[in-house]
Order: structure tokens, then sequence, then C-alpha cells
């Protein structure tokens, strides 16, 4: 250890924290996620409340050293109910001059940093565009900082492993992670063990990084951090009882989609082209063969949702997923499905925009193409996931919606829900009510579509049932026969038809909740998706402090549900943070004549708490 975190006297003792926010960042190629998620794990283990956010860099392989590839894990954690991955870092991990450079400005007053000194030589720093050494020009003098040649340290630490210097310079983020794990008093085992396990056909690979993660933690007994710097204890979150699992928004959402399937006892046909940061739902998915799911990656984005169509007309449950560009190239399949009223749904995983973007940041931008984005009059259902375990409750209710009304239905994720991760209580899957697919067997009195009375739904007939057989297709339809049909009068009837049945879903929707705060008020803070973590946070900060504000959340973007026009006007104020430039907020206004304000951002980053609280008080203020 060097410079200003000198050695002095005995460890001192172990502080109680809360909460904590823990960032790794270093290059694409130093394994900083593999690194957060084991820190993740170790911390649920501990018992804490959590929320992570990995960050990738938007290049596949930028160039070693530069601060177009840098990649970081944060993770929130603490002894309390965790609803966001933090505002400001406390603890950085800094394996490179350009991880700090591109993450520093995160880092609170008096943070802690912990930085490889030994990556910080002439190249990296002029590859970073640093034009003098950040650890030795005093620039740095407002933080608590730690300098460590992890990277000679790790060389030390395995010179008898026999290992390239190479290989061995790669388990230079279990020494740190050794390292943090000694902070906050994390226990080790389970990281060996999965060590141990996941390079188990290349034992020397395995023991090196064993070695490393131990001497990192041994380095932390025995370096005797100065009493500034401290080290940490967060105690076990009172959380209720039952089974957890640490899961991000991919896997909720491809575990939701199985579980929508087997409730409907159907088959599932899962269609997609891969896109970031959509590809890990299929990924996901093809692991699951052995419950009944078929998985399709198909040369492009049209093939990918023409091949869920046929799927669905076919008698399965046919669904797709993607971006933003990609669910733009979709468009008109996802006419052609309502069109012909088959079940079809549509996961889009939002990113920034517009064209290329960039693909692993995240945004909310994708809310108008969803609910407007077809050509023509072409209603479809929108749903919205507010977290990664909530994914796995959304993704049900899309496939349940889906054949129930014989329509696409829009789930939209995005970037953050994708690749973050919060402990989720495994529920009983006995306790989820079924809801079993119907399809036609009666021959008597039949036509493609000869609709549900209650819920304008046409029946579902699979192909070659014998008595059943019919054609459907993008051409308008007679509402009687189901031929095709040019006749005026026919299309205006269709379209009210296609229209009044998604209109009619609002039926299936519970009353809106107000998720914290009163019924009526000063003012109700609006949001949909994941904002739903900093405006609970904010809302209750505002709350506790005194003030009457509220929270809605919105999980039904199309149709809105039935009592949010009378709701929202209980209010004199309405604020909706947005990670986009005012999409929601729009369509309240049209349909409500609302005044509703915006608070926007498109960072690609989510909200932080501190934003939204600086909104709601100006508006109380104001």
């Amino acid at each position: 250890m060097e410079g200003s975190a000198a050695l002095k006297g005995a460890s001192p003792p172990r502080k109680q924290l809360e909460s904590a926010v823990v960032r790794f960042a270093g290059d694409s190629g130093d394994g900083m996620q593999l690194t957060g998620d084991r820190f993740a794990l170790a911390t649920a283990l501990a018992g804490n409340d959590l929320a992570t956010f990995p960050d990738f860099p938007a290049e596949i392989r930028a160039p070693a050293g530069t601060t177009y590839g840098v990649s970081a894990f944060q993770i929130n954690f603490g002894a309390r109910g965790i609803k966001t991955s933090g505002d400001t870092v406390d603890v950085l991990i800094a394996m490179n001059p350009a991880a700090l450079k591109v993450n520093l400005a995160d880092v609170h007053a008096h943070g802690l940093l912990l930085v490889d000194s030994g990556a910080f030589g002439e190249k990296n720093l002029r590859k970073a565009g640093y034009d003098n050494n950040p650890l030795e020009d005093g620039s740095l003098k407002g933080f608590r900082l730690i300098k460590i040649d992890m990277s000679q340290l790790t060389l030390d630490a395995l010179k008898d492993a026999g290992l390239s210097k190479k290989d061995a310079l790669r388990c230079k983020n279990m020494w740190a992670l050794g390292l943090v794990y000694w902070i906050f008093d994390r226990d080790r085992q389970a990281t060996v063990e999965w060590l141990s396990a996941k390079f188990k056909s290349k034992p020397e690979i395995a023991a090196g990084t064993v070695a490393a993660l131990n001497a990192g933690h041994a380095f932390g007994e025995t370096a005797e951090i100065s009493a500034d710097i401290g080290a940490f204890t967060v105690p076990s979150a009172d959380i209720g009882p039952g089974v957890y699992h640490n899961v991000t928004g991919t896997e909720a959402l491809a575990w939701g989609l199985v579980a929508g399937a087997s409730l409907a006892s159907s088959k599932m046909v899962f269609c997609s082209y891969p896109i970031t940061p959509a590809s890990g739902i299929l990924h996901n998915l093809a692991r699951l063969k052995d419950y009944g799911i078929v998985t399709f990656q198909a040369e492009d984005e049209i093939a990918a949702v023409c091949a869920a169509i046929g799927a669905s007309y076919a008698g399965a449950i046919g669904v797709t997923s993607s971006s933003g560009p990609g669910i733009a190239l979709k468009t008109e399949g996802i006419g052609l499905a309502a069109a012909t009223e088959l079940p079809l749904v549509v996961i889009n995983s939002q990113r920034a925009g517009p064209s290329t973007g960039m693909p692993t940041k995240t945004e909310q931008s994708d809310l108008y193409q969803a609910v407007f984005g077809r050509n023509a009059d072409c209603p479809v259902v929108v749903l919205a996931a507010r977290s990664p375990a909530d994914c796995f409750d959304t993704a049900i209710e899309a496939v349940r919606l889906a054949t129930k009304y014989m329509t696409p239905v829009m789930l939209l994720s995005d970037g953050y829900i994708a690749n973050a991760s919060e402990p989720w209580a495994l529920p009983d899957a006995d306790g989820f009510p079924r809801f079993p697919v119907n399809h036609r067997y009666e021959t008597k009195g039949y036509h493609p579509f000869q609709r549900d009375p209650k819920t304008l739904a046409r029946p579902w007939a699979i192909p070659g049932t014998p008595g059943l057989e019919h054609r459907i297709g993008g051409l308008e339809r007679d509402y009687d026969t189901g031929n095709v049909s040019y006749d005026p009068d026919n299309h205006q009837r269709m379209t009210d038809a296609r229209a009044a049945k998604i209109a009619g879903v609002a039926r299936e929707i519970p009353p809106q909740a107000v998720e914290l705060g009163n019924e009526g008020g000063p003012l109700a803070v609006v949001g949909w998706g994941s904002t739903y973590g900093p405006i609970n946070r904010a809302v209750g900060n505002i709350c506790d402090a005194g003030f009457d504000v509220a929270h809605i959340h919105l999980r039904h973007i199309w149709p809105l549900p039935r009592n949010l026009g009378d709701l929202l006007k209980s209010y004199k104020k309405i604020l909706v943070p947005e990670m986009n430039k005012g999409q929601l907020i729009t369509l309240l206004r049209s349909e409500y004549l609302v005044p509703a304000e915006g608070l926007h951002k498109v960072t690609g980053k989510p909200f932080t708490i501190a934003e939204i609280e600086a909104a709601i008080r100006a508006r109380l203020e104001a």
C-alpha cells in the first residue's frame, strides 16, 4: 500500500453500516461482471437485501485501457429494503486509469477508492486521456484513496501456481474481490466452491483463482488498513420468510414465459434474433427444453416474428423478443398478428436510441412504438415490468391476456431491468390461477371470426382439425364469414371490433392502486417500468419529511386502468419521471386532459433518488 493510505497500528474495529454502494470497474477483459456477481451472491447469503446494476461497454471489444472499454458492476446492499442500485458510490474498485476516469464522478465526497496502482503506467494513463497520474497529482484529495499494486501482489501470490504471467494477471479481479470481502466481512466459501467447480477441467486455473481470492482477503487481514478507512459490517435485512433466488430481469422473463405456458396448458415456441439487451432471454429458454419449450433463432427479425405467428396459427403460444430497432423491423408482422387475431407475446427490452443508439445503455423510449407503432388503427395490449423480479408475474400476465383475447401483447422491459438483479422469493407454483387454452373443436356454425360475446376474441382452431379448415391472413375479412372482403362498411365494422376487443381488456385490469401516499392530494408522482425503485424511495423520503405526496405506478400501459382518469384528477399536480422525452405524459394528457408535468432523462443511466426528490420538492415549493 502506498501514498495517502499509510499503514498505522492495529486494525480498527468494524463500523456498522445500514447500507453501502460498491462498484467494481475495469477493462472489459478484467472480469468485472463475474466479480460483481460473486460479491452479490455472497451478500445475498449474508442476509442483506440488494439491487445490482451491471454496466457494459457499448463496443464489442474496445481497445484495452480506453474509456470506451470500461465495464462496471454496481451493487447497493443493506439492512433495510433496497429498491435501487444506489445514487452515489461509497466504494469504487478501479482496476485501471480508464475505469477511474469514467466512474469517479459517481463517487460521493470522501468515498473510498481502491485502485490498482500497478495498472497506472504511462501507456494506460495516455489511453485513458490523463496528462498526469491522478494518484500522484493531488486531484483525488477529496476522496479516501488506497493505492495497491494489485497486479504485482497477484503475481506474487501465484508465483508457484504454474500459471503464465498472462493467466496469473487474469486472476487479479479475484484478488480485489478477496479484499472487498474482508472490508465488508463477507464469507468466501461459496465463491471458493464456485471457482473450483467452474474450472474443474483446468485445476491449475481453479487453484490460482482461489489462491488470489484468499491472498486479497489475507491482505485486508494483515495490512492494518488505517483507522480513517476502516472495515465494515452490514447487518442482515428484515426479509420475509421463504426461499430466495437472486434473479435478473432476463431470467425472470424466461421463467415467467415458461410458467405462463404451463398455466395455459399449452406449448410455447420462442422465436428471436440476437440483439442487445434481449438476447439473454433466448439463451435462458434454450436451456429449458425439458419443460416443453421450443426455441428458434431466426436469420433476421422479420423471420423471427413470422415464425412466432406461424407457431400461434398451429396452436402453440408464439413468442418473439427484441429491442427497439428489432421491434421496428417486426412491426408489419405484429400488424399481421393483430389482423389475423392470433395470440403473440412480444418482449421489447428497450435500449438507448434512435437507430443503433447506445446498445448497452438503458432507456424507456419505446412507449410510443409499443402503443402506436403500427400502420393503420392497430391497437395491441401493452404491459410494463417494474423490476427484475416483477418480470416473472408480468410475463405470466402477457401470456394470459394474449391467449384469452387472441391478440398480440407487447411487454416492455429495458436494459436496466434485463441485466440488474434482486432477491426474489420463489413463489408457490400451485398458488397461481390456471387459464387453460380452449381450442375450438365444435364444427357447427364455425367461421374464423365468430367472436366470443364477452371478450370479442375469435375462436382458436388448430389447422387440420376435421371440419374446421380455414384461412386467415393480412387481407381484411368479412365479419360474418371470414372470407376476404373489400366492403367499406365491413372494414369499419372489423376495425371497430378489433379496437373494442382491446379496450375490453380493461375489464381484466384491477383498479389502479396508489403505491405510497393518499388518494388525492397536492402531488402524485406517476411512473412506469424501471423508474419504480427511485420514485418509490424518493416519495417515501418526502413523505417521511412530512409532505403529502403519492406514488402511482402503471403496469398496464394500454389499455389503461379504468379508474386511472378519476384517480389522477384527484391530485393538484402530477409529475411523470421517464427515461425519454415525455411519452407516458403525452398519453396521460391525451386520454385524461390532466396537467401533468414531465421529468425527462436520456443519459443511458437510471434515475437517481436525489434527482426525483429534487423535482418533487421544486413542485411542492412552487
